[in-house]
């Protein structure tokens, strides 16, 4: 096994051990910190479901849609590293407190949303609030349940339940739609924000790392400055079909070499913003690529799939959110079993076993020939459920050799992988889908004689398009529109699957056989 004693020392250390914690509330702290987590995972895909009916009433342009979705993603990935430094030194369990607050005030402001351009502004407030959230919880997990044992159980729930979130936020989104408008899917946040605050205070221990080092502000600027300009460029280059964007080109030079400057800062630094040394563990390495990979191709799955839900196959959003309840329930079994299984059969096995099963789902909604079925899509929906619970192990994986120290840098990591996968799930292949789509629709006459604006917007998104064909009273229009997103998405399906089934290879062979994580339960 690949071990850590290349870790570069310094000071930081763990505070001293606080007076033990009561049964009791070590549990009851994991309550309050997975169900805040799902609710920030959850918010990552309620808006799937709420996207259509926004769409009818905003019309905002194709590309604002991708950043409505992924703004929130994007902002939460650039910001989780230098947040989960800060709580280090300042207090996790006041960043929590912060984080709360920030994300529930946050969603208040949709009751004066009126533009698309006011709907991002939110999403991006409360990536915010979720950077403040997401790391903090695994560190503070870590903290609390000193057993290990108890500590691998807590994760693996830990796992399960972040798994959850993204397959329950559609399921959430339906229900809410069924009685309210889309504002609904914002507001829900209002009293889950306010419930996690005061459980907070009452239940979750204080914790922070002694002697740190200093918190490299430059480092902090890098990181976030170059992610979004690589970020903006990819969604570009997606959205244009094109490399020669000269605006796009030149954030991408400009994000790359910032962020080649945040690495050598961080490799030189004694006390980095981002202990990139972890990467000489190959598990550890895997494990990321894993989380990455799957993330990349499950965030613009489920997109696309509410969106034929409901427009193309006619359920209603509760309906939509009913059918993905597979994932969910598939994700949480594969989660809690992964480590038994991977004590029989190998935890490289397990994890890109898993992955693969996933790509071998997306290939499934590609791969039908003639139309699309509700039963493709239900089997499909199931084989990624349970392949993405093979993640659990990859999260074993991440922390497994990771010195205790460096604990919260490995989280830090581990869920910007998460986040950063997502953005660029729906940034590309959301992308390809969009372009394809506009490509299924080019010199349509129909199209054409709908005159420039209604035009724009049916090329612009599907659920326009529902709203226009609605208005005019053409149902042709719709019929058009869906057979051209049904296709979009299917290709799109099909380049996500060959992408999962390349990362499982990755994963499986930079796996060194026999790598055991059963030994985090000892």
């Amino acid at each position: 096994m690949t071990h850590t004693s290349n870790l570069p020392e310094n000071s930081t250390t763990a505070a001293p051990q606080q007076a033990p914690i009561s049964r009791a509330r070590r549990w009851g702290a994991l309550a309050v910190l997975t169900a805040s987590l799902l609710v920030i995972t959850m918010d990552m895909t309620i808006l799937n479901i709420a996207l259509p009916q926004m769409a009818a009433e905003l019309h905002p342009t194709s590309t604002q849609q991708l950043w409505i979705i992924d703004v929130y993603s994007l902002v939460l990935a650039g910001l989780l590293v230098s947040f989960a430094a800060i709580a280090d030194r300042w207090g996790r369990k006041r960043m929590l407190m912060l984080g709360y607050t920030l994300f529930g005030v946050a969603s208040l402001f949709v009751l004066i949303a009126s533009s698309a351009e006011h709907v991002i502004l939110i999403r991006a407030l409360l990536g915010i609030g979720g950077a403040m959230i997401m790391p903090t919880t695994l560190s503070l997990i870590r903290v609390t349940f000193t057993d290990p044992r108890e500590r691998a159980t807590a994760l693996s729930i830990w796992a399960a339940v972040a798994g959850l979130g993204a397959a329950v936020g559609p399921l959430i989104g339906g229900l809410l739609l069924e009685h309210f408008s889309w504002h609904a899917a914002f507001l829900v946040n209002v009293p889950l924000m306010l419930a996690a605050v005061i459980a907070g205070i009452l239940v979750l221990p204080e914790s922070r790392v002694a002697n740190p080092g200093r918190w490299d502000f430059m480092a902090a600027i890098l990181s976030f400055a170059g992610m979004t300009l690589v970020i903006w460029a990819i969604k570009t280059f997606a959205a244009e079909s094109s490399f020669l964007v000269p605006s796009a080109l030149a954030a991408f030079a400009v994000g790359a070499a910032l962020l080649a400057w945040f690495i050598v800062r961080c490799l030189r630094s004694d006390a980095p913003l981002l202990e990139l040394h972890l990467f000489r563990n190959r598990p550890f390495s895997a494990g990321i690529i894993a989380a990455l990979g799957s993330s990349f191709a499950m965030g613009a799955a489920l997109l696309l799939l509410a969106q034929w839900m409901q427009i193309i196959d006619g359920a209603t959003p509760i309906e939509a959110g009913v059918r993905l309840i597979p994932v969910a329930v598939a994700g949480a079994i594969a989660s809690l079993a992964a480590p038994h299984v991977a004590r029989l059969i190998g935890a490289r096995a397990v994890l890109a076993g898993g992955v693969a099963l996933a790509g071998i789902g997306m290939l499934a909604i590609g791969l039908q020939p003639g139309t699309l079925s509700y039963t493709t899509v239900l089997i499909a929906l199931t084989l990624v459920g349970f392949g993405t619970g093979s993640l659990a192990i990859g999260s074993a994986m991440i922390m497994h050799g990771t010195p205790v120290e460096k604990a919260g840098s490995a989280g830090a990591i581990e869920e910007t992988s998460y986040e950063l996968g997502a953005v660029l799930g729906v940034a590309i292949l959301g992308s390809i889908a969009a372009i394809l789509y506009r490509a299924g629709l080019a010199g349509n006459p129909l199209i054409a004689g709908l005159g420039t604006d209604a035009a724009k917007q049916t090329n612009d998104s599907l659920g326009a398009a529902a709203a226009i064909a609605e208005e005019l009273r053409l149902p042709e229009l719709l019929e058009t529109a869906s057979a051209a997103f049904t296709d979009s998405m299917q290709a799109t399906g099909i380049v996500g699957g060959l992408t999962m089934l390349a990362i499982a290879a990755t994963v499986f062979f930079l796996t060194p056989k026999g790598t055991d994580v059963s030994e985090v339960a000892h």
